[in-house]
């Protein structure tokens, strides 16, 4: 950039190369024979690459190298954009949702008071009563506030369960209250323990409850363990079923859970943060029955519904509920005598002070694929499911965790290397096959052509989760996938 230009051409040439620089790399990002990512290792990155340092100086560093910054550290990084990026539940770059991101970033603005944010508000509003209306909340009065993850929107359905049956928790504390015990299933996030832990609740007091082989909670299980707690003379308090778990993608039964919660009289919260997008869909929906009657619901549309990170929506059936548990009127902030309606001022009911506008990319995006456009979308990503599905039955050197079609997009499965294929199923083979995973997927990372996750569950050896919410993925990419894997473990 010369030197001879006055600020504001000298601002709007940097922010020129910028957008320059963002360009190349949202090309790339769809580009197939381009990388997922070029992988280097810690002390590589800190002791610094061809000109790209992370040390922080003294000086200011000229413009040239801030722009050499911007391009290396986008280079180094992952593009969870690509089309054969698979390794986490929220993938894909969808561009509506990134110019979103780009103007709530010029906005810069905070979601604490309608006064600095009317618009975004407003939007909030619009957008909680359209998704209580697809759960089933149509009618009534509901509330809600988008929260910086899926944890923390959990971690607001513990708070508002126990503030409700304990309203002396806000002043009084722990000590005032009873042995309270919450219920999730053996597969269900591991947030739900987390939200003890901080809440002061402890996790010993979480009651993992059995599920099914293919992941459900199972409801006889869940009242044995609530009718147990009650005799060791605790309270039951809380039930988190989950809709589309983090591994298999299971759907607990919702109605059957929710008969359990009425007839205890617990809080059902139903933690949709993956398979909420369903929602979205007429042919998939059904795999949601129930979730109607929840007292709370957690919903990421960063996930199945391709938003940038992050966007997640925590559901409440009762409204002034999250304000009374959560208010302190701050009198510098909320101040009861303003020239509009204060009841637009969301940054009392919620934990934060300051508090992100996530809303906005997920209004833009709407707007511009309205809700049959996330609909085509989400079918899109089942049916990939199922054809990956299909192709693991066919093929040998495959096998899948637990037979049956997904009720989501996540599949699991194992790569046996044909090594491993001439040893009888048994505790032998079972110790090799768990190294089988964490080899192909070191070899991937370093490699860069794609990226998969593994992990073990239960009694099952590590094994590869492939899931879909990519919008660039095609049913060449797994094919690719599925080659790659057997490329990269052939010898092992």
């Amino acid at each position: 950039i010369s030197g001879e230009m006055n600020g504001e051409e000298f601002t709007e040439q940097f922010l020129l190369e910028v957008v320059d620089i963002l360009f190349s790399y949202i090309k790339k990002t769809y580009d197939r024979k381009s990388k997922v990512l070029d992988f280097h290792h810690q002390h590589q990155l800190l002791e610094g690459l061809e000109g790209f340092s992370l040390e922080l100086s003294d000086q200011p560093q000229p413009l040239e190298q801030i722009l050499v910054d911007c391009r290396d550290t986008l280079k180094y990084g992952v593009k969870t954009g690509h089309p054969r990026y698979f390794n986490q539940l929220s993938s894909g770059l969808d561009i509506i949702g990134l110019a979103g991101e780009w103007l709530t970033a010029t906005a810069n603005t905070n979601m604490f008071t309608y006064e600095i944010a009317p618009v975004f508000i407003a939007m909030e509003d619009i957008l909680l009563k359209k998704m209580h209306e697809i759960t089933g909340w149509g009618e009534t009065e509901a509330d809600g506030v988008f929260s910086p993850g899926g944890t923390i929107s959990n971690l607001y359905s513990v708070i508002v369960a126990r503030y409700k049956r304990f309203p002396e928790i806000k002043t009084k504390g722990m000590t005032a209250l009873p042995d309270i015990t919450l219920f999730a299933s053996e597969h269900s996030h591991y947030s739900v323990k987390k939200a003890a832990a901080v809440l002061g609740i402890g996790t010993d007091n979480v009651i993992a409850v059995k599920c099914d082989e293919r992941g459900k909670m199972i409801p006889y299980e869940l009242e044995a363990n609530i009718l147990k707690a009650k005799r060791q003379g605790r309270v039951p308090l809380y039930v988190c079923a989950t809709a589309g778990t983090t591994v298999y993608g299971a759907f607990d039964p919702l109605a059957n859970i929710a008969d359990i919660c009425k007839k205890y009289d617990l809080w059902m919260h139903v933690d949709a943060a993956w398979g909420g997008g369903l929602l979205m869909t007429r042919k998939h929906s059904f795999k949601l029955n129930g979730i109607e009657r929840a007292n709370s619901i957690t919903w990421n549309p960063h996930k199945l519904m391709g938003v940038p990170l992050q966007c997640s929506a925590f559901l409440i059936h009762e409204k002034g509920l999250l304000q009374a548990c959560n208010q302190l009127r701050a009198e510098y902030l909320f101040q009861p005598d303003k020239l509009y309606d204060v009841t637009y001022d969301t940054g009392d009911k919620t934990i934060q002070c300051g508090r992100h506008v996530d809303v906005f990319k997920l209004w833009l995006m709407w707007r511009a694929k309205g809700t049959r456009g996330f609909e085509i979308l989400i079918n899109k990503f089942l049916e990939l499911a199922e054809y990956l599905y299909k192709e693991l039955k066919a093929r040998d050197n495959f096998e899948l965790v637990f037979d049956g079609e997904p009720e989501l997009t996540n599949v699991c499965f194992w790569y046996i290397p044909p090594s491993l294929r001439r040893i009888p199923r048994g505790p032998e083979q079972e110790k090799m096959l768990h190294q089988v995973a964490p080899k192909i997927k070191a070899r991937m990372i370093e490699e860069g052509t794609t990226l998969v996750s593994y992990q073990p569950q239960g009694d099952k050896v590590n094994f590869f989760r492939m899931i879909f919410s990519n919008p660039a993925t095609k049913k060449s990419d797994i094919d690719f996938l599925l080659e790659e894997i057997e490329r990269l473990g052939m010898d092992l």
